[in-house]
This record gives structure tokens, C-alpha cells and sequence, in this order.
């Protein structure tokens, strides 16, 4: 890949830097962000790039919706941090969403070690990191009900306890930007 397209990375850019205010702000990603950004992704790469470039589209969108979805599914993260990486899929097809998604992942585990140590919930942390493997290997049928995170996001101490992925997904952006541009400086 020589470069990355500017106006998906722009578009992208303000749409991850939109959906990373809400959800720091009020800890929820609305489809009034998400779903234009998945259509109009779909539409512009559909309509301007022709057949190759809206599967390319298609592809990102998947990508992005598939690689969280598990996540989701085990009461990780909420439903619009899924929609809002695949509405990124749509824009930036792949590999650049990939490489979206690894920045995105680093920047959340770094905050998660900075949450964990500031806050002193060690042991806090290792009784979930149990629990996930249980709901791994078991993969029981209350796998990550939808209103335990909703539960979370209205807890008095959220703040000290959960990620607003969006934000990780703006700098994940942001991280993708820079090395794309560099790549294509030289």
C-alpha cells in the first residue's frame, strides 16, 4: 500500500473523533454516528470506486464487525463500539482497519494498566480475567448479557472501571494517519 486515501482517513477521523467525545462523555456510541458512517462508507466506495473498492468496503466492514463481535457477545463492550469499527471497516476497507484495530487494542491495554494500577484493582482484575476464561471455555448460554454492561456504564465509579473504546478507536485512527502518511513520504 503506497498511501491511504485522504478523504476515508479524514471522514474517519472526525467520525472516531465524534463518537470518542460521546462515548468519554456519556459512555455510549449512538447509531446517529455509526450507521451513516457505515452507509455513506458502503455508498462512497459503491458508487465512486466501482465493484473492487466496494468489496474492499464490504471486506473492512466485516473485518471490523467480526473481530469485536466476540467481545460483545461476552459483555466486553457495548454494541456501538462493534458498530462504530465496522462502520470504520466501511471507510477503509482493509488492511488499513486492521492495522486501526491493532493501534486501538495497544492504546486500550495500555489504559487498562493505567486504570488497574491507579485505582488499585488488582485483585479486582484477575477474579475478571477468571471470569472471562470460564465464559471462554464454557461459552455458556448468558454469555455477556446486554444489560450488564449497561449496568456498568451507570455505576457511580465507571470512570475508574471502564474503557471508552471509541476513544481507543480515535487514536487507533490517529496512530494509522501517521504511519500511513509516513509510508507514503517516502
Amino acid at each position: 500500500m503506497d498511501h491511504a486515501p485522504a478523504l476515508p482517513m479524514v471522514v474517519v477521523l472526525i467520525a472516531a473523533l465524534a463518537a470518542a467525545v460521546l462515548d468519554v462523555w456519556k459512555f455510549k456510541i449512538y447509531n446517529a454516528v455509526t450507521l451513516p458512517l457505515l452507509a455513506s462508507g458502503l455508498l462512497y466506495h459503491g458508487v465512486l470506486g466501482g465493484p473492487t473498492e466496494f468489496a474492499g468496503s464490504l471486506l473492512g466492514l466485516v473485518f471490523g464487525f467480526g473481530i469485536l463481535i466476540g467481545f460483545y457477545v461476552m459483555g466486553g463492550m457495548g454494541a456501538g463500539d462493534v458498530k462504530l469499527m465496522a462502520a470504520v471497516g466501511a471507510w477503509l476497507g482493509m488492511p488499513l482497519t486492521f492495522f486501526v484495530f491493532i493501534a486501538s487494542s495497544l492504546a486500550t491495554g495500555i489504559y487498562a494498566i493505567v486504570l488497574v494500577l491507579a485505582y488499585g484493582r488488582v485483585s479486582e482484575t484477575w477474579v475478571n480475567l477468571q471470569i472471562i476464561w470460564h465464559r471462554l471455555a464454557v461459552i455458556g448460554r448468558h454469555l455477556g448479557a446486554d444489560d450488564q454492561v449497561e449496568t456498568e456504564t451507570t455505576r457511580a465509579d465507571r470512570r475508574h472501571r471502564l474503557i471508552p473504546f471509541a476513544a481507543m478507536v480515535a487514536l487507533g485512527v490517529v496512530a494509522t494517519l501517521v504511519w500511513s502518511w509516513n509510508i507514503s513520504m517516502r
